[in-house]
C-alpha cells in the first residue's frame, strides 16, 4: 500500500498544476466558448506521454467530465433560463444554423448530441435546440456524456499521435496543440462549405 508521503511525491509539480487546470479549462471553453478545449486536451495528452507527469487515462476522464459537466450547463441555461441568458449562450450563432438544428433535433436528438459534440461548431447549436424544445435531462445527460468520453478520446488520441514524434515535453505538448486547432479549423472549413452548398441547392438544384 503507498504511503501518504509517496502519493504526494506523486501528486506534485505539473500534476498539481495541469490536472486542475486541464479540468478548469475544459469545462470553462465549454461554456464560454473562448478556450481551445481540444488542443488543451491534445497538448495535455502529449504530455502524458513524454514526460510522464500527468496520467493518460486521467487525462481522459477529467477532460470528458469537464465537457460534460459545461454541456450541461449550456443546455440547463437553455432549457431553463431567461431569455437574456439565452441569447448570452447563443452569441455569435447563426440563427439559420439555430433552427435547422432544432428541425433535425425532433427526428434523431439522442444521435445529434453526439455528433455535435464531435463537429467543429455543432455542439452549441444542438444543446441550445435541445433546451428549446426541453428535452427530458435523463435522456440528455448519458447521450452528453457518451459524446464528451468520445470526444475527450478523440483529442487525447491525436495528441498521443502528435506528441509520439518527440520525446521532448515542451515541443510535444505543443505540436499537439498546433495540431489539434488545424484540424479543427479544416473541418470547420469544410463543414461551412458543405452547409452553403446544401443552402444553394433548393434554389439552383442538383448539378
Amino acid at each position: 500500500m503507498l504511503s501518504p508521503a509517496v502519493l504526494a511525491d506523486g501528486w506534485s509539480g505539473t500534476s498539481a498544476i495541469g490536472y486542475p487546470a486541464l479540468f478548469g479549462g475544459v469545462l470553462l471553453g465549454s461554456v464560454i466558448p473562448i478556450v481551445p478545449t481540444g488542443a488543451l486536451v491534445g497538448a495535455a495528452a502529449a504530455v502524458a506521454i513524454t514526460s510522464g507527469e500527468l496520467s493518460l487515462p486521467l487525462v481522459v476522464v477529467l477532460s470528458a467530465v469537464g465537457a460534460l459537466v459545461g454541456d450541461l450547463i449550456t443546455f440547463g441555461v437553455a432549457r431553463i433560463g431567461s431569455d437574456a441568458a439565452v441569447r448570452w449562450v447563443s452569441r455569435g450563432q447563426h440563427p439559420e444554423r439555430l433552427e435547422a438544428a432544432r428541425h433535425r433535433f425532433t427526428e434523431r436528438g439522442w444521435l445529434l448530441v453526439v455528433v455535435g459534440r464531435l463537429l467543429p461548431a455543432g455542439r452549441v447549436p444542438v444543446l441550445l435546440a435541445a433546451g428549446a424544445l426541453r428535452y427530458p435531462w435523463a435522456r440528455l445527460t448519458p447521450a452528453a456524456a457518451v459524446a464528451c468520453l468520445l470526444w475527450a478520446v478523440v483529442y487525447a488520441a491525436l495528441g498521443v499521435a502528435t506528441g509520439g514524434l518527440f520525446d521532448d515535453p515542451l515541443i510535444a505538448p505543443l505540436l499537439a496543440a498546433v495540431v489539434v486547432l488545424l484540424v479543427g479549423a479544416v473541418s470547420s472549413l469544410v463543414s461551412t462549405l458543405l452547409r452553403r452548398r446544401r443552402e444553394r441547392l433548393p434554389a439552383g438544384g442538383p448539378r
